[in-house]
Parts: C-alpha cells; structure tokens; sequence
C-alpha cells in the first residue's frame, strides 16, 4: 500500500488534483456494472505532461492506473484498486479538424454529442454512436470499441480511429498510425519500448501457426461487431503481411484495449458526411418474441441505416417511468417486441416507398400486428425511449435484476434465429427470465438474464450461465463482446471463445506493451472471476432503515439509492437540453452528479455503524449541492429521486445534529412572513433598505448580491374576502377550489389577484381552499415531520370536496406539486388513497385551463388578439412531475401570440438555495447556462414568462429583467 506522503508528492507535482479521502475513493469504487473495488485515489490530469507525471509515479510505485472517462462501462473497465485517472475533467479539447480531409483530433475527454454539435455546421460527423452520446467520451468509446445503433452503416469506433497519440508504460510517447510494410520493418528497428511492442506483434502474426490459429478461433469476419480480446485478427489482415488494402495500424488494436495497453493522450478520428435529410420509423409489432428476429431478416433486405429492438420486460418498465411515458405515443397494445426499423433518403415518398414493400413482405410470413410510421419531430421522441432502455431496467421491483453478463455477444444476423433458440434452452435450463432489447439488425442483442446477485446460488448461477454462453457463441463464431467490451466481466470466458492459444498471445501482447503490468490490469486478461469484487455483496442483507417518506415501493430507501445504476444519464451537459443535474452542468465534477450522491447514500447506509446511519458529514456535503430540482425523478431512467432522498436524510441528519438557524428560518417562512403582514410597510422598508437588509443577510446567512422578496400591501386572502364575491359569475360552469399558497399570499399577491380576475371573467365559480401552506419549504429543508402534518391536514380538509369535476388549482408550481409527489409518499397507509386523490384532483392553473380550453368552455374570442413574443421558462418540477406543454398551449391560445420555450434547465435559485451564500456563485453559473443569456439577447419587447416565484426571482437579479407569471399574461389579454 503506498502511503500518504507518495500521493501527496503526486500532487504537488501535478497541475491538475489528486485526491485519496474516503468520499472520492468511494465515489469511483462503481462504474456501470456490477463490480465494486474501491481505488487509492483519484487524479483529474490537466494535460499531457500530467499524465506523464501519473505514469511514472505509477511505474515507481508499482501501483495500477485505472483509465476513466464517463464511468459508463458496463464490463467492469473502470474499477480497479488502483488508480483512478479522470480525463473528464480537464482533457476535452478539440486540438484540430479539417474539414477538407474530413478528420479532427480530440482530447480523450471529449463528449460524443458534444463533438459532433461541433461539426454539423460543417456537414459532417463521427459515426458510430452509442446510447450514452449525450455523455460518453471519445477515450471511453476508443477504449470499448464502442458501435451504437447505426453500426449497420458506420461500424464501429475501431473502423474511423486513424491514429493515437499514447502514453507507454515506461512514460514515452508514440503514435500509432497507419504503416506500410517497409514503415513497419523501420519500426521494428531500436531498444525503445515502442520498437519492442512492433517486433513483438510483428515475430507473432509471423508465424505461421499462430496465423492458423487466429483465422481459425477468433470470431467470423463477417461479425462486425467483434471485440472479443486484443484486435490481432484485423492487424493479420494488413498489407504488411499480404492481405488485403489497410495499411498495418496499431491504433486498431489500441481501440477495444480498455486502457490495459497504453494511455491515451490524443485521438485522430475520421468523419463522414451526414445522413439524407429525410428520416422515418416504421416499428412493427409482434405478439411474440421470436417473430422479432425473423422480422430482422426482412429488414435488412431493404438496407435500412438501423434496426433495434425492444422487448415487453422493457416496453413495460417505461410505463411507470414519467419523461419516457411520453414517448409511448406510438405503442399499441402490449407487444411481446418491437422493432424500430430506421430509413434515410431525400423525401418521405422514397422511405415510404421501402417500408410498403418492407411491412408487406412481412405481412405474408405473418409478422407482426401492428406497423406504425414515425416521421419528423417524433423520432427522437422513439429514440429516447430505446435509449432508456439500460436505466428503466433498473426499476424492476425485487432484488432480481437484469444482469450484464451475457449482454455483449454478437453473431452473424443471419444465424441470429437459430442461436436465439439455443440461447433460451440455456436459460430454461437454469429457470431464468431474460431481456432482450438493442442493435438486432446487426447480430448483438443485449441479452441480459434477472438475477439476483445477493443471493451466493444465483451469484454461481450467473457464472455456469457465463460459461455455457461462452461456449454458445464460440459454436456461431461469434463475438462475446460486441461493443461494451471484456473487461473483468467476461475475460475469464475469453480463452473459451478463441481458444487458449490464442489467449496466450493476447496475454504475451499485454506483457510486450505493459511488462510491469500498471494499465489496468485484470482487464481482458488475467482477470479475476467474475463472482469476486460484486456490488452487491452475496449473502448480504439488506437492513431496514425506518424512514419518514414511504420507500415500500422501491424496498426501502437503501435500495431506493441502489436504484442508479451507474449509466451516468446525470452527466450531460447544458448543451444535450433537458433538467439533470444542473450542479454537474455548472462544475463538470463527478461528485456533483446524482450518481456520486446516490454511490454514497448506498455505501454510507449499507455500511456504517452508527446507530444513526445519516449522521455523516460526508453525506451532507455531497447532498449539499443538489438543488432539490427534480429533474432526476424523471430524467434518470432509473427514476433515482435525489430531492426526496436529500430531504429524508436531512431530517435524520437535523435529529443527530440539530437544525442550522438559516435552515430554520427558511422552513418557517410562511409564519414569518404571516407575523410580517401585520406591518409589511415596516418589513418592506427594512428589506429594501441596503444598509438594513444587509445586515440581516450577513446574520442569516444569505448572499449579499440577493434582492429579498418583499410583501405586498395585503395578503391575497384578505383580498379575496374583501372582493371575490363580488367578482363571482352569475351561472358559473363550473366550480374549481383555489389554493392560496404560502408564497403567493404573502410575496405574489398580484399574480394571485389577476389568477382570480381571470377565472372569475372566464365564467369560473372560485371558492378559496381552506388550507394555507402546502409544506414546500419544510419538506425542502428537511422537517418531514413538520411536512407530514401539514399534508394529513390539508388531505383532510380536502377530500370531501375534491373530484374531477371540482378540482383544486395552485398558482405556485413547487406548492401545488407537493400535493401530487411528495403527499402520497408522505402520509401513513391509512390515509394514502385519499392522498392519492388529492394528487389527482391537483392542477397546475395551466393544466386546469388547457382542459378547459380542449373541452370548449373557454373561447379564444375571451382574448384580444395581439402580436406578441413570449419567451417562456419552465419551472424544474413542472418540467419533472407534469410538463411544460400545457402552459405553452394556453399562451399560444391567445391568437398572434408567438410562444418560445427557452431550452434551459434548472434555473439556478432553486428555493432557497441560490440565496444561501455559499451556494450564490454556482446557482448563478446555472443560470448562466442557458436561461440568463437567452433572456438577456431578447427583444425589448419580448415578454419573459416564468411560472415560478424562484424562477422570476432568479432572472430578475441575474438579468434585471421582470418575469411575468402565466396568469398575469392571459389575464392582461383579456378583452
């Protein structure tokens, strides 16, 4: 074990960091799959001479160096007991591209998606992608030869890799190229490690047996995807030893590596021209499974650029998973599969012309039953939901998971039928389920059995089902690894497969590369069994952990936490859109990202031995940094809810520790401001005045640079008794309950004035619930116990009155929203099914008028028409538990109104948390992501709108612009 003192002369050495406490070892102990080995440290290298520095420390030392990128290896790859190097962080440069020789050279951190936004102004982009584009990295995808769904056309990463830059294990650099076979031979030539390494594989691919032996075991050419091993068969293949065109290029052997050869410093890509213009979908329906496979075979006659599958075991775990619910659109019935079937050409009349004939070939071997076209802005939508596929898995109810064992082997597709039937048998045999879903169309289904991995039986299970596949695919010639890679998952079956000859060259390249064995060891070869180093410990149980929001849907909050399942769907960036996880989009740092809180929830509540597992500092500090902002519970695929595991943990946290004063007060808010409205004069006076005001920050603890929320001149439910019967129609057409929240009567008065003026004139009758708070700020600060009063309080007075004809409207978001997330969860069981209600009978105010609008009960001739220009943002957990849609549905509904959603996430201020000081600086850099540059590069005459008190606090003290509220626009353009 190398002490202390050697990492620390690491890192005063390195520009980048160096770290070796628990939370960081912890946080890279887990990647995707389903190994747990916990590192010596972690290093972010901030260039090449840092890396440089890493190697050489690593050789001195003898100390394994652990390659890492995304982290979303599904092999194992990227946990080892050494260490950890991030090239995430600093190492994601474009260093050149020409667009005329159509390549560009990128650092190893660079995101795929990102990289390919970067070139489509230039016509171009890199081929291969893989269902984690949004986040994987060009280092990773090099390292796993990675492929994706379009690999029937563009292959995989190995085919467009040109060259490598590397780090070897003795420190020196080289590259690795395309050579002929006189560069070959001048390469052979020296004492260098790099002249060794060429010597070495050419004495091997030389020899005659070993050139029989190859040919003869490795997998089938015509597999294109193979990644079983070292790519020796391709580099056999070359012109330096007389067959074929491609020059010899140790960059192919490079790629699929897994980081056990060499580091990776710069990467030299091929690009190609983008796709037609015009794409469609046709995915045809089966009743059962095998039909799907047989239905492949027609596919690919009519050469389309994909074919993907999915079966029932996915299709049904996206029911229940809120973002992918919406991309079910084109799903009719339960199928057993489907097929996506994608085509490209230069108008929609060319592809329609291919999917007749396709669907009617089919038709006449009777498959299929249903055979819906997708075209234009619904084929991400389609996408999407097979891209999820790997996370909504992971909501499999049970401790039995489908496992990635099995999940990588490819075959030729034209045998794909006959090995899927031996493929069952095995799994018969064994009495296990399996999923089946992904690149069908080019012999690599991801196969993955349930298993349940805590139990020791099924853990041996797994391993004779390991075996038996092994030699399954060695009988097809196929490939064990198609794209996801060996790395200690599947190489002790890899001698099975090709043989242990040819295992023995592959052990004598690692040697000639590596001789001291730093890279990444137990990686392809000599790895370990696949039963050692599990995640889920075998025989281990799961201790119960009494908690106050109810985790009996998930089995308790310990597997609530275990429910991430490493994919890294957390670590996009503000440019792929969406909510999650605004923190890492600010930082770009692992342990800012929902998996790094959810990793540690799960070792912290697994292991500790306290009698109160919560009290961890180091739990605080990385739950600190979440925002609460809800994007994860329907953007993970996983549905890992972080904001309700914070606000769990912060209560039990608070019970060992006691609760902070700021904390306290922002809790309480809605008191306060109650006692305040008695004198909101004296209040708003105080607070406006900066000497005052600041004063009372520096005490709070708030940022100096915030505006604080002053009170109107009356609450809003002073207001409404003074008025509301007067404004009342005389035949209303309905009667709606008003909830007058905590925020909007106090802060937002107005906003609620205009919501009644506008309901009232609409022909609404409206009564004002008789409740006052909903709890937001309790739940959000962790006083569930406060919380859960407030909602058995509020569910009680509600649920005589409640139905869906009498509905309950809120105005605020966040307010009205407890109601349908976190009051269900919150409540005992006694009173879950008139919570449950109450979550169904709650509406947003857009929600409630875009029915209305629908059902014809509210006319467009109620508005002035008018050219306006409104850009809209979305409140985080409209955008997580409802949706934005109906709120740019009804602002469209005013006629000449153009409505704009501005594609931003989180808005930064998240509750409370962008005024809290030491949180002021990355709540703005959240903002500046997305929402304050497009507010600010408006028109003058663009009205900004934005549902949310926080949201319209944000933009006002980032911008100095004024948001307006739904209500305030509809209401202004009445007649």
């Amino acid at each position: 074990m190398v002490s202390e003192n050697k990492f620390s002369e690491l890192q005063a050495i390195l520009e980048g960091e160096c770290y070796t406490d628990v939370v960081h070892r912890l946080l890279y102990a887990t990647d995707a799959s389903i190994f747990r080995e916990v590192p010596m440290g972690v290093c972010y290298p901030k260039n090449k001479e840092d890396l440089k520095k890493i190697v050489l420390f690593a050789a001195e030392n003898k100390i394994p160096i652990i390659p890492r990128a995304a982290g979303t290896s599904l092999a194992g790859q990227v946990v080892g007991s050494g260490l950890v190097v991030d090239i995430s962080r600093h190492l994601n440069s474009i260093i050149h591209f020409d667009a005329k020789e159509k390549w560009v050279e990128v650092e190893p951190g660079v995101v795929l998606d990102e990289l390919n936004l970067f070139l489509k102004p230039h016509g171009l982009f890199f081929g291969p992608e893989t269902s984690t584009s949004n986040r994987c990295m060009m280092g990773g995808m090099v390292g796993n030869n990675s492929c994706g769904a379009h690999s029937i056309i563009f292959g995989s990463t190995r085919e467009h890799t040109l060259s490598v830059n590397v780090l070897l294990s003795d420190g020196s650099e080289a590259e690795f190229g395309p050579l002929t076979a006189g560069e070959l031979d001048e390469k052979c030539r020296g004492e260098k490690l790099e002249n060794r390494i060429y010597r070495h594989l050419r004495d091997v691919l030389s020899d005659p047996e070993n050139r029989k032996e190859i040919r003869e075991h490795f997998p089938d050419p015509s597999v294109k995807r193979r990644n079983t091993g070292y790519a020796i068969d391709i580099l056999l293949e070359s012109q330096a030893f007389g067959h074929g065109n491609e020059p010899f290029n140790l960059s192919k052997v490079i790629a699929g590596s897994e980081g056990t050869l060499a580091l990776i410093t710069s990467i030299k890509l091929n690009l190609v021209p983008l796709p037609p213009p015009v794409k469609g979908l046709a995915c045809p329906h089966f009743l059962r499974r095998e039909d799907a496979f047989l239905a492949n075979l027609i596919a690919l006659k009519y050469k389309p650029g994909a074919v993907e599958m999915m079966d029932h075991i996915i299709l049904n775990c996206t029911k229940d998973n809120l973002e992918q619910q919406k991309n079910r659109f084109f799903i009719e019935g339960d199928p057993a599969a489907v097929l996506i079937i994608e085509f490209s050409g230069n108008s929609q009349e060319e592809i329609l012309v291919k999917m007749d004939r396709m669907e009617k070939e089919m038709a006449v071997e009777g498959l299929g039953y249903h055979f819906p076209r997708v075209f234009g802005r619904d084929i991400p939508r389609v996408w999407n939901l097979r891209k999820a596929g790997l996370g909504v898995l992971s909501n499999l109810p049970g401790d039995a998971k489908p496992v990635s064992l099995i999940e990588d082997t490819a075959v030729n597709p034209a045998v794909l039928p006959d090995y899927m039937k031996e493929f069952e048998a095995i799994l018969q045999k064994f009495e296990k389920e399996c999923v089946y879903h992904a690149h069908i169309g080019s012999g690599e289904l991801h196969l993955r059995p349930l298993l349940n991995l805590r139990d020791p039986k099924e853990v041996e299970i797994a391993h004779q089902i390991g075996r038996e596949i092994a030699l399954l695919v060695k009988k097809y010639r196929g490939s064990l690894s198609g794209e996801h890679g060996d790395g200690r998952l599947r190489a002790e079956f890899i001698p099975l497969v090709i043989g242990e000859k040819n295992y023995e060259l592959l052990r004598g390249i690692k040697q000639a590369f590596d001789p001291e064995n730093i890279f990444n060891p137990g990686k392809i070869v000599d790895a370990p069994s696949m039963r050692e180093d599990l995640r889920t410990e075998p025989g281990s149980e799961v201790h119960e952990i009494e908690t106050f929001f109810d985790f009996s849907q998930e089995g308790g909050i310990i597997r609530a936490a275990e429910k991430c399942n490493g994919s890294g769907d957390c670590r996009k960036s503000e440019l792929m859109g969406g909510t999650m996880c605004p923190s890492y989009m600010a930082t770009r740092d692992e342990n800012t990202t929902t998996r790094a809180r959810a990793n540690l929830l799960r070792e912290f509540l697994s292991h500790s031995d306290k009698k109160n597992p919560f009290d961890h500092r180091e739990l605080y500090d990385i739950l600190d940094l979440c925002l609460s902002c809800k994007g994860c519970k329907s953007e993970c695929p996983s549905n890992v809810d972080m904001a309700k595991l914070k606000s769990e943990f912060l209560q039990h946290y608070h019970d060992a520790n006691g609760v902070p004063f700021r904390s306290r007060m922002i809790a309480h808010i809605g008191k306060l401001n109650r006692m305040a409205s008695a004198f909101p004069r004296i209040f708003n006076l105080l607070f406006s005045n900066s000497f005052t005001s600041g004063i009372f920050k520096k005490i709070a603890g708030f940022a100096s640079q915030r505006s604080i929320p002053l009170l109107y001149k009356t609450t809003l439910r002073s207001w409404a008794r003074r008025h509301l019967k007067s404004l009342q129609p005389d035949e209303p057409i309905k009667t709606l309950y008003l909830f007058v929240d905590e925020f909007t009567n106090y802060n937002d008065t107005e906003i609620g004035i205009k919501t009644i003026r506008l309901l009232t004139a609409l022909g609404y009758e409206v009564r004002i619930a008789d409740i006052h708070e909903s709890g937001r700020s309790y739940i959000s600060k962790g006083y569930l116990r406060k919380a859960r009063k407030i909602a058995v309080k509020n569910i009680l007075a509600l649920k005589d009155i409640l139905g869906p004809e009498q509905p309950v409207i809120g105005i605020e978001p966040s307010a009205i929203l407890s109601f349908r997330d976190e009051y269900p969860d919150l409540v005992g069981a006694d009173l879950k099914p008139q919570a449950i209600l109450l979550s169904r009978s709650a509406l947003m105010l857009d929600e409630f008028l875009l029915q209305e609008m629908e059902a014809g009960r509210i006319s467009r001739d109620s508005f002035k028409k008018g050219d306006r220009h409104l850009l809209v943002h979305g409140h985080c957990q409209q955008k997580a538990i409802a949706s934005v849609t109906p709120m740019m549905k009804i602002l469209s509904f005013i006629e000449g109104s153009q409505v704009e959603e501005i594609p931003s996430g989180c808005c930064g201020m998240a509750g409370s948390f962008g005024y809290e000081k030491e949180h002021y600086d990355l709540s703005m850099k959240v903002g500046e992501l997305v929402l304050f540059p497009a507010v600010r590069k408006a028109h003058e005459n663009t009205l900004i709108v934005a549902p949310g008190t926080s949201c319209r606090h944000q933009i006002a003290d980032g911008t100095g612009k004024k948001a307006m509220h739904p209500a305030e626009i509809l209401y202004d353009a009445l007649k």
